[in-house]
């Protein structure tokens, strides 16, 4: 198998091989491949970089495809990607490194894109929005010529801020207006101006795009819509306080309060317009974040024992009941029937 290769950058292109220089990126393009080596050669570099997939080459056209890779903070990757038409699908197996068990926000900036997972599919038009999670099954369909910015987060720092935000995976994200309106363009102009952007200041824009983009999908998975700006921003600075110690057996309502700097009235307050309690929530997160780990083959060699301790329960008991009544199976149980 032929080398990936880097390429200078077309003209027609919003990054160059300074910025590729100046941020550490890569590029893999198919152009200068023949085209009966191409097809391989882009099942290779998906698979490495991304996730092994099945790839539809288009009919009509020739296959070509043209990716950028800027290495972000806390392992995150910032990915412009132009392409002519192209079907994708995932790999039932994949994926079995640790290093791809991330989430990918879409931001399509021309052409059409149809992403589908977990019985949901989206349909994106250009300036629109979504997110998948790498490790599980999805398709992309894009019928023409197209282009997209993929960010790349690793699971655990979005599990930090959102445990189960894959609950809205291949859904549309709104960025007419509010919230997803700034992080479209905070991520669009971010990629347009990587030629100017210094290593530093690039580096630094990570974690305000991540903010961002969480509280884009808080808003669409809890229905903050109901709650004022400073109730919204209160629920999302408690709930990022929660994931960040969800793997405290001592996390408890005073822990939170006093992390946060408000009472426990307030928040069980605000948990209420979710039909909750801060209690509540707390275990439904843990519960949702071990079925993660009993599900996913990259935690095979974790013990039930572990897995528990890693998401806060130190009664293997109580986590045992609360599982069973939560999936209808013990956590050794669902294993199994998961991984077989």
């Amino acid at each position: 198998m032929q080398k990936p290769t880097k390429q200078s950058n077309p003209a027609s292109h919003r990054s160059s091989q300074a910025s590729l220089t100046g941020l550490g990126g890569q590029r893999f393009c198919t152009e200068a491949l023949p085209m009966n080596q191409r097809l391989e050669w882009l099942k290779e570099i998906i698979g490495k970089e991304y996730a092994n997939v099945d790839i539809t080459p288009p009919e009509t056209m020739a296959l070509y495809n043209d990716m950028y890779i800027y290495p972000w903070q806390q392992q995150m990757r910032l990915s412009p990607i132009q392409s002519n038409a192209i079907s994708l699908e995932r790999l039932k197996q994949e994926p079995t490194d640790i290093s791809q068990d991330c989430y990918f926000a879409v931001l399509l900036t021309s052409g059409r894109y149809r992403l589908e997972q977990s019985g949901r599919e989206v349909f994106l038009k250009p300036g629109e929005m979504s997110f998948y999670d790498a490790t599980q099954p999805h398709r992309i369909t894009i019928p023409d010529k197209f282009s997209k910015i993929l960010i790349s987060i690793p699971r655990p720092l979005l599990d930090k801020r959102l445990i189960n935000a894959g609950n809205l995976t291949a859904t549309k994200l709104p960025t007419k207006n509010g919230i997803g309106s700034v992080a479209a363009a905070m991520i669009e102009s971010t990629t347009q101006q990587l030629n100017s952007i210094s290593a530093l200041n690039f580096q630094q824009l990570a974690m305000p795009v991540l903010d961002l983009f969480t509280l884009l999908v808080s808003e669409q998975k809890t229905g903050l819509s109901s709650l004022s700006h400073h109730q919204t921003y209160a629920l999302l600075r408690v709930k990022q306080f929660i994931h960040l110690y969800i793997s405290e057996s001592t996390l408890n309502t005073a822990m939170v309060s006093e992390g946060v700097g408000l009472s426990v009235r307030y928040i069980n307050n605000l948990f209420s317009k979710e039909q909750t309690s801060l209690m509540r929530y707390i275990t439904q997160q843990r519960l949702e974040l071990s079925r993660h780990y009993l599900s996913n083959i990259i935690h095979r060699n974790l013990s039930i024992t572990e897995i528990a301790m890693q998401c806060g329960f130190n009664n293997m008991a109580h986590f045992s009941r609360i599982f069973r009544q939560t999936y209808g199976a013990s956590p050794r149980e669902y294993r199994r029937q998961q991984l077989n």
